[in-house]
């Protein structure tokens, strides 16, 4: 029996949902924390559906109240050895302030929590692979700098950017151990294509698939990493075991997924549907009108040449035998399953909370 009791925020998410999963497989004692009965049930029908190794227990959190509404002394959280945050919300569009409540301000109230945990080893924070590595010693940012980087990121993508700074910053000055793990665009399920995401990524592939996709986005070297949330999900298990990861960051991605251009082709290809021949470079996608371009303008950045610092993650896994599974037939269960599950995923918009 392990002696490993983990605490999961964001447990009803797509991300979330296959973190409990993975570690009620390895035997950890599993505490969900949920806003409501009705999503804990949700969960609890999903973990049913998918052969869990045992059921997870449940506390109902606020995130508008500072102390998340629960007491951390008391005796349901006494055995917490880890707490995994994977809340915030996933979305465009959304104002500064929402933004800034669903994904700082949330991630903040976790880590304050996390350090009053008596049993505590180790705090995991996911975070993102275009927003990981920020400077902890920057924090607090003052309202200038906030506005400007949410209005030239999008709220979205500058809140996740300022959470990453600030779960570093009060994790240290607290003590609490903590990794932040920054993956890639999250697909589906690598055995059977599942996943709840609709956005980003996902989007274009459903353009894609209703022959809606005006051209390819990019040129051979746009990289935008994959990474399927069950190999996501098996790392953040380990992770909280590993002395290592301990104050560290991962990115985790493969790197072997293909330039933008190229896996969109694949993917065409494999669905049997018209490929754009029209290529538009990303530069002069993002001076394009929404419009004309159908794209949302926050989904832009993610059109970029970078690579990532994934040496260490990497080593880590394979060290314990965890390895990517293929990415190109991952990829296309993941469109496979898209496609079947379109009228359920249409219009959605994702959160993780």
């Amino acid at each position: 029996m392990s002696l490993r009791h983990a605490l999961v925020f964001g447990a009803t998410g797509h991300i979330g949902q296959w973190l409990v999963r993975e570690l009620l497989h390895q035997g950890v004692t599993v505490t969900a924390a949920v806003r409501s009965e009705d999503s804990f049930h949700r969960l609890a029908d999903w973990l049913a559906r998918h052969d869990a190794d045992g059921t997870a227990k449940h506390v109902l959190v606020n995130f508008n109240d500072a102390g998340l509404g629960v007491d951390p002394g008391s005796d349901e959280f006494r055995t917490v050895t880890e707490v995994h945050n994977v809340a915030g919300a996933f979305a465009f569009g959304m104002t500064a302030d929402d933004a800034y409540s669903a994904n700082v301000t949330s991630a903040e109230r976790v880590v304050r929590f996390a350090s009053q945990l008596p049993a505590l080893t180790r705090l995991v924070h996911l975070s993102g692979y275009r927003v990981g590595g920020q400077d902890p010693n920057e924090v607090p940012w003052d309202d200038s700098r906030r506005a400007r980087e949410y209005k030239h990121l999008g709220a979205y993508e500058g809140s996740k950017v300022e959470s990453d700074a600030v779960v570093q910053a009060t994790a240290r000055s607290l003590g609490v151990p903590f990794t932040v793990v920054n993956p890639a665009s999250v697909i589906g399920d690598s055995v059977n294509g599942e996943s709840r995401q609709g956005l980003g990524l996902a989007a274009s592939v459903m353009d894609l698939s209703r022959g809606k996709l005006p051209a390819l986005p990019g040129n051979n070297r746009t990289f935008v990493p994959v990474v399927t949330v069950d190999y996501l999900a098996s790392f953040m298990a380990l992770v909280p075991i590993t002395s290592e990861a301990e104050n560290a960051s991962y990115w985790v991605l493969d790197d072997a997924t293909p330039p933008l251009p190229e896996l969109l082709r694949m993917l065409g290809k494999h669905l049997k549907v018209r490929v754009p021949w029209l290529r538009i470079p990303s530069a002069l996608l993002k001076r394009l009108p929404p419009k004309l371009t159908g794209a949302d303008p926050e989904t832009l950045s993610f059109l970029s040449e970078e690579r990532y610092p994934t040496a260490a993650a990497l080593a880590l896994a394979e060290a314990h035998g965890l390895h990517h599974p293929p990415v190109e037939t991952a990829l296309k269960r993941w469109a496979d399953y898209l496609v079947a599950a379109e009228p359920a995923a249409s219009g959605r918009r994702v959160a993780s909370m």
